[in-house]
C-alpha cells in the first residue's frame, strides 16, 4: 500500500450561506464543516458517519469541487487540488466521482439509459459511437443489468436498479475513487444487502476506493475498513471499524451505537445518553459543540473544542473526559 494517501483533508473548513444587506435580515453563516482532516488509503473504505446536518454531505461535495472550501487543503496522490481554477480543478478531481443519494434524479428522465450512460464518454473524447455502445453494454452487465437496460427510461427501473446505473454511469469514467452518499437510503433489507455486495465486488473488480456516507450504523458496520464520526462539522472519533464498534469512547458514538439496530437483528444495549438537542449552526461555540448534551461535560470542555488525539493505535477521539477516563485506567493498572 502506497504510504500516500490517495486522499488527504488537511483542516477543511467550509461556511455556507450567510447575508448582510442593506435594509435587509442579517442572517448569520452556518459553518458546515469545522477544522475537518482525513486520509483516504487507496483500496479502503472509510465511512462518515453522523445525524443529518452534521455535514457530511457537505465534506463529500467539497471534496468533489461542487463546493468551495473556507480554508484548509485537498489533496489527491499528494497533490493539492483546492483552490484551482474551475478548469485545472476539473482535470485534478478526474479519479472523484460521486454517487447521489437520489440515484433517480442523477438520470434524465427524457433520455434513454444508454444516451445518458454514453454522455460521459462523449464528454470525455469518446467519439466511435460504436465503442460507446460496446463500452455502456459491458459496464450493464458488471453492474448486473441486461445490456437491453440501454434502451429503457428511467421510470422503468426499481430503486435498487437505479442505484445500478448510477453507478455504471460514474464508473464508465474510470474514477479511483467514488463518495458514495447514502447509496442505500430508503431501499429494504434485502435490496440494501444486494447493493452492498454489489459495492464490494466493484471495488475488488475495478480497484476503487470509497468513501461511504452514511447515519445507517448497521451499514457502516457491514461494510467499512475505518470510520470517522461527524458531530455539527468535526470528526469527534475516528478508527478502524471493529475496534470503534467495539470499544466506542466518545459520549456521542456511544450514543449512536445504543440507538442503532445492526444487520444481524440485535439491539446494541445501553440507555440514550444524549439529551436535548442540537444547538443552533450558526452559533461559533468557543467549546466542544457537544458540550450542552454531553452526560460527561467538564468546565474545560466550555473553554476550548478538543482536539483528535490517539486512545489506541490508529484511533483517534476528541473529548477530554476520554482522556481523563484513559489515564484513569493506566494508573488503575500500574497499581495493580
Amino acid at each position: 500500500m502506497s504510504p500516500v494517501p490517495i486522499l488527504a483533508v488537511r483542516d477543511l473548513s467550509v461556511r455556507l450561506g450567510g447575508r448582510k444587506g442593506f435594509l435587509q435580515r442579517t442572517i448569520l453563516p452556518v459553518q458546515a464543516v469545522k477544522q475537518v482532516s482525513l486520509d483516504l488509503r487507496a483500496g479502503e473504505i472509510l465511512s462518515l458517519v453522523g445525524e443529518s446536518g452534521c455535514g457530511k454531505t457537505t465534506l463529500g461535495r467539497t471534496i468533489l469541487g461542487l463546493q468551495r472550501e473556507s480554508a484548509g487543503e485537498i489533496l489527491l496522490e499528494g497533490r493539492t487540488v483546492s483552490g484551482l481554477a474551475p478548469e485545472a480543478a476539473r482535470r485534478a478531481r478526474s479519479i472523484v466521482q460521486y454517487a447521489h443519494q437520489d440515484a433517480g434524479a442523477a438520470l434524465d428522465p427524457w433520455w434513454s439509459i444508454g444516451r445518458t450512460l454514453e454522455e460521459g464518454l462523449l464528454i470525455h473524447g469518446v467519439r466511435n459511437a460504436s465503442e460507446r455502445r460496446d463500452r455502456v453494454a459491458a459496464m450493464l452487465q458488471a453492474v448486473g443489468l441486461d445490456a437491453t437496460s440501454a434502451r429503457r427510461y428511467p421510470h422503468e427501473f426499481s430503486g435498487g436498479q437505479l442505484r445500478r446505473l448510477a453507478l455504471a454511469r460514474i464508473l464508465l469514467l474510470q474514477p479511483r475513487v467514488l463518495i458514495l452518499d447514502e447509496p442505500t437510503s430508503g431501499l429494504d433489507m434485502s435490496v440494501q444487502a444486494t447493493v452492498l455486495n454489489l459495492l464490494l465486488e466493484l471495488r475488488e473488480r475495478f480497484a476503487l476506493t470509497y468513501l461511504f456516507i452514511s447515519h445507517d450504523l448497521s451499514v457502516v458496520e457491514r461494510l467499512s475498513d475505518r470510520v470517522a464520526i461527524m458531530y455539527l462539522g468535526r470528526i469527534v472519533e475516528s478508527g478502524p471499524a471493529k475496534q470503534v464498534f467495539a470499544q466506542p469512547t466518545h459520549p456521542y458514538t456511544r450514543t449512536l451505537l445504543a440507538a442503532a439496530p445492526r444487520l444481524t437483528g440485535r439491539r446494541a444495549s445501553g440507555p440514550s445518553l444524549v439529551r436535548g438537542d442540537p444547538p443552533n449552526p450558526t452559533l461559533v461555540l468557543p467549546g466542544c459543540a457537544f458540550f450542552d448534551r454531553c452526560p460527561v461535560a467538564m468546565p474545560v470542555c466550555q473553554e476550548a473544542p478538543p482536539r483528535l488525539e490517539p486512545v489506541a493505535p490508529g484511533h483517534d477521539v476528541a473529548c477530554y473526559g476520554a482522556f481523563i477516563e484513559q489515564t484513569a485506567s493506566i494508573g488503575a493498572k500500574r497499581r495493580a
